[in-house]
């Protein structure tokens, strides 16, 4: 099946997602940190994923301010 979701109407919603997901990094950080970063890469490509979701929220957040 499709999934449909509802149109975002507040980039309040948006910004509470972009708050989890920087905090989701700084955790990912503590716990490559505390594996001594040695996940056969996987840590480090988790982060690059978060960093490019980070950044993509963030633009998502600052569309929705200039559509109004």
């Amino acid at each position: 099946g499709i999934a449909v979701a509802d149109r975002v109407h507040d980039w309040h919603d948006l910004e509470g997602v972009h708050k989890h997901v920087q905090e989701a990094i700084k955790e990912l950080d503590h716990a490559r940190a505390a594996n001594h970063y040695d996940m056969a890469g996987h840590g480090a490509k988790a982060e690059e994923h978060l960093h490019a979701a980070e950044h993509e929220l963030h633009d998502a957040i600052e569309a929705i301010r200039a559509e109004r």
